[in-house]
């Protein structure tokens, strides 16, 4: 089965990962999109699953907060 992105492409994996220096605007831009993604799509998608599926929600949260205990 092929891979699906969760929040990033692999391009935008890349930039983020690059020198700063190096990449300039385009960094920028990438995560400017991702903040977007973040407020606004994954947000949306949160609200979802808490009505509809709270026990993927709980898996989500057991990813997204694994270092936080």
């Amino acid at each position: 089965m092929a891979r699906t992105r969760a929040l990033l492409t692999e391009t935008e994996r890349k930039w983020l990962e690059s020198d700063e220096t190096e990449s300039g605007s385009r960094r920028y831009q990438v995560v400017s999109e991702v903040r977007n993604r973040i407020e606004d799509e994954l947000t949306e998608d949160v609200t979802v699953l808490a009505e509809n599926h709270p026990d993927l929600l709980d898996e989500l949260r057991d990813v997204v907060c694994e270092n936080d205990e």
